[in-house]
């Protein structure tokens, strides 16, 4: 794709909403402790949720998944939403990749490359797990994200990440031109230390090569069947881990926002998913939404069953909730 393409494409993409897997933090199902941020005070002005119009595009909820995960639950999702769950390790699936690099990226570059004369309304991206510890709600509920989600909102602003909470993103997780002089094992790609900081600057110029390498917050494909993205992750020599994550790093340029794209926790909070006039100890963070748990694996029977191995009442425990 020339770099027209790409103006071109960002000019007239859909409202895109998308969801920060991680999925390299759950190598063999094995819990990963998660490093926690340093925490202050900080406090905002109070909110009011807009009331926008019901006449709304359609939305589609595309689904990157595995042949032995559980997608059944995204029938509790709004009825008039389209769901597309694609099964990336099953090549005889209805819907599935031509190759299967990069994580959910390869599902999503598919879904795009493959609609992209049709594409409208309002995409919701997504994997294929309910319960992670990254979604942004008290009890890390997928489902509950994406029923609150204030489809106006994603509308006026043409992307949004479903991640308003700053921890392990924002306000600049990597740095690219200082993070690809590392040595090793940060710049070894066989190395489970491996940061994808030091390689982002050389796939970078691949994705932009008109654009000046920038820091990068975490929160085009055409018509052509080769994209420069496509080929990027198809061909690159680099872990599936690896470049899913640099791609990670990357969709929020991709779709036109700025390279740290940071917008403020407790706003967010109120505009995408309705929930204002919280109490947030951090620019970043509103601890009543969301708190940062010590593994990444949650424990089995989660949310009936708690960090202590004991049993609760969830419908209870959820009306106390923001």
């Amino acid at each position: 794709m020339k770099d027209t393409d790409m103006h071109n494409f960002l000019r007239i993409w859909p409202a895109v909403v998308f969801i920060l897997a991680l999925l390299w933090l759950f190598s063999g199902g094995i819990p990963v402790r998660i490093r926690k941020p340093n925490s202050g005070v900080v406090e905002a002005h109070s909110q009011t949720a807009i009331n926008y119009a019901d006449d709304l595009p359609a939305v589609t909820l595309v689904v990157a998944s595995l042949k032995n995960e559980n997608t059944t639950w995204l029938q509790a999702t709004p009825p008039d939403w389209q769901k597309l769950v694609y099964v990336v390790d099953d090549p005889e699936a209805a819907l599935t990749t031509p190759f299967n690099k990069g994580r959910e990226s390869s599902v999503y570059l598919t879904y795009i490359i493959d609609n992209y004369e049709t594409l409208n309304g309002t995409i919701i991206f997504s994997h294929a797990r309910r319960y992670q510890w990254h979604n942004d709600d008290p009890l890390y509920d997928g489902l509950h994200v994406l029923k609150r989600l204030r489809l106006p909102y994603i509308q006026s602003q043409g992307y949004v990440n479903l991640r308003c909470v700053w921890t392990l993103g924002c306000p600049a997780e990597i740095h690219p031109l200082t993070e690809s002089l590392a040595p090793p094992p940060a710049s070894d790609p066989s190395s489970a230390a491996a940061r994808a900081g030091s390689f982002y600057k050389d796939v970078f110029r691949e994705l932009f090569p008109l654009q000046v390498v920038p820091d990068v917050s975490w929160p085009r494909a055409s018509e052509r069947d080769q994209s420069p993205i496509t080929n990027v992750i198809e061909m690159t020599p680099l872990r599936d881990d690896l470049s899913g994550r640099i791609l990670e790093y990357s969709w929020h340029i991709v779709f036109g926002k700025e390279p740290v794209f940071c917008p403020n926790a407790k706003q967010c909070y109120c505009d995408l998913f309705g929930v204002c006039d919280l109490h947030c100890e951090e620019e970043g963070v509103c601890r009543a939404m969301y708190t940062l748990p010590e593994f990444s694996v949650l424990p089995e029977g989660w949310p009936d069953i708690d960090w202590d191995g004991n049993w609760r009442n969830v419908t209870e425990l959820r009306s106390q909730l923001p």
